[in-house]
């Protein structure tokens, strides 16, 4: 939980950087850049499966056509998950008994494409994808001990989304996008094992 809270400070204290300078103009014309606050749900493991809001994204490209963008992206997020008392049997000669905090680290980041449908418009949906790769730490909490894993891993996430400019002059507008993250990562933790990180979730935020 420390390590969240620590991410996220850094990262609203750039965003409150960014914000004063941008809301007059945008940062580069032509191009975009969006602090979001982000939603997630892991799918297919139970290790720390609980839905939560400890996350942000960053994200940031330029139209090298009208319709089409490159750029960088780089997202944090924590889920975690409460076990009661058990015994866990880690080898033939070996048990666990304990409660446990289950936590799950993931840090994406890497190269971000999107396309969308109307240029420079007051509405302006589109799909994108983003490619890279992903730190994540697995761990888990004892009373005593903890017990962790860091690994590496290749990172996909397909997304729809979209910017809404109220302020058209501005460019500064409101970002939502809904998405899908999988990344190869494979960790063991204990008796616990995750081979592959799969997630849902959304993005809402400021796009300028």
């Amino acid at each position: 939980m420390k390590n969240t809270i620590k991410a996220l400070s850094i990262m609203l204290l750039i965003t409150s950087m960014v914000i004063p300078s941008t809301t007059n103009a945008q940062i580069l014309k032509g191009g975009y850049f969006n602090v979001d606050w982000q939603f997630n749900a892991p799918v297919s493991n139970d290790f720390a499966n609980v839905a939560s809001g400890w996350g942000m994204n960053f994200e940031g490209g330029y139209y090298i056509i009208p319709q089409m963008s490159l750029g960088l992206y780089i997202s944090y997020h924590t889920n975690n998950k409460y076990i009661g008392e058990q015994v866990l049997h880690l080898n033939s000669t070996e048990s666990l008994y304990a409660d446990q905090q289950h936590s799950l680290y993931q840090v994406p980041f890497g190269m971000a494409a999107r396309w969308r449908f109307i240029e420079e418009g007051m509405w302006e949906p589109y799909i994108g994808v983003k490619l890279g790769a992903m730190y994540a730490r697995m761990e888990s909490n004892t009373q005593v001990y903890t017990y962790y894993d860091k690994t590496w891993g290749f990172n996909v996430q397909p997304e729809l989304g979209l910017t809404i400019y109220p302020m058209r002059m501005t460019r500064t507008g409101l970002h939502i996008a809904i998405y899908y993250n999988y990344s190869t990562n494979k960790s063991k933790v204990l008796t616990y094992n995750i081979d592959g990180y799969n997630n849902i979730g959304f993005h809402v935020g400021l796009s300028f």
